[in-house]
């Protein structure tokens, strides 16, 4: 579905490096000088999720098959960028392309790696990138909002529903709070208009705390700051060493485990992000199983059984008739789709059911 995670944050706070480890490629230059990523790289990356394995092993299906989702890994961005300072203007034609944001905050200290601003701040470093965002937004909803104003006072029907939200979006931004304030309980209609209006800072962001590697396992105090923001702005944050996971990118699978316990650490931090960067976007997965393939599939928390089959193929969606459902929890206890038919764990759902998260599904349609 084609979901994308840009990962930002100013010059040298480790971005190329985290991307570099998330694909297991060197195809972003990581150097120590700004811009050193000047296209933006994407890469497709596995969703970790443990009861693929646990659905296959039931199954005795021969292949797994995880759900991916994309991560661009886009040029530094500075101070003036929204005046088209440093490679400003690039930075934000890139970020509008992302489906949300990582948001990448240097929580180390290091002399031989240089600083943009000159000092270590990580809370200070969002809020110059958050501001150049702001900034951008203000300028095109200030010259969008005019036209838009005059057709609504003409009765357009369009204007007249998409001015209400332009205009709260307004008020936010002049206010110094970022769009994405109206993402809490905002109804699907206006969501959808937001999402139109295609600004900056309506991406929901998840801030990565890069830290040494004595600190990937306790955080420290800039991590704890950073964590305090997050709060405050109802956002998530997740603390990782891109140097270990750079260092784990190139070891053997059966190493992985041994390396990162002698870090004091249970997993990869970058299937943490994974994970997080997959929630940020409101996703959910469900599972399809049989002899030949267990696999995962990427749908929006929400979606109905027939979108869900369209992901699939479109002709699953055009020609659904009922999906045979098993929650998770049912088919691994029970042992699998037949002993769940047999407990009547195994329900027939119509065009109107809500997918849930870990449903494994069959599904009819017509040819």
């Amino acid at each position: 579905m084609g979901f994308k995670c840009g990962i930002v944050g100013l010059p040298n706070v480790g971005k190329s490096t985290l991307f570099n480890a998330l694909t297991r490629t060197a195809a972003a230059q990581a150097a120590n000088y700004p811009f050193c990523t000047i296209e933006p790289n994407t890469g497709e990356v596995a969703v970790p999720d443990p009861r693929l394995k646990k659905i296959a092993g039931i199954a005795g299906s021969k292949e797994i098959i995880p759900t991916r989702i994309s991560f661009v890994d886009i040029a530094g961005l500075v101070r003036g960028a929204s005046k088209g300072e440093g490679l400003g203007n690039q930075f934000l034609a890139n970020i509008r392309e992302v489906d949300a944001i990582v948001h990448v905050l240097r929580c180390f200290e290091d002399d031989d790696i240089t600083h943009v601003e000159g000092r270590i701040d990580p809370v200070a470093d969002a809020d110059t990138v958050e501001t150049e965002l702001m900034l951008s937004d203000l300028e095109s909803l200030e010259r969008r909002i005019v036209n838009v104003r005059k057709r609504a006072q003409a009765k357009d029907k369009e204007s007249m529903t998409v001015l209400p939200v332009m205009e709260q979006a307004l008020a936010l931004l002049q206010d110094g709070k970022p769009a994405r304030v109206m993402l809490k309980g905002i109804a699907i209609e206006d969501l959808r208009i937001l999402q139109g209006l295609n600004l900056l800072t309506a991406h929901p962001v998840l801030y990565v705390c890069n830290v040494a590697e004595k600190d990937a396992a306790t955080g420290n105090d800039h991590t704890k700051a950073v964590e305090k923001m997050a709060e405050a702005q109802g956002a998530r944050t997740v603390v990782i060493s891109a140097a270990i996971e750079a260092e784990v990118a190139q070891l053997p699978d059966d190493e992985e485990l041994e390396f990162l316990a002698s870090m004091g650490l249970d997993e990869p931090g970058l299937d943490k992000l994974i994970r997080a960067g997959y929630e940020l976007l409101n996703l959910i997965t469900y599972f399809t199983a049989g002899p030949k393939e267990t696999r995962a599939w990427t749908i929006s928390k929400g979606t109905k059984a027939p979108g869900a089959a369209g992901v699939i193929h479109t002709d699953f969606e055009r020609g659904f008739i009922r999906a045979q459902t098993i929650a998770y929890d049912d088919f691994v206890t029970l042992g699998g789709e037949v002993a769940a038919k047999e407990a009547g764990k195994a329900r027939d759902e119509g065009k109107e059911y809500i997918v849930q998260d870990g449903d494994v599904m069959l599904f009819k349609f017509n040819t």
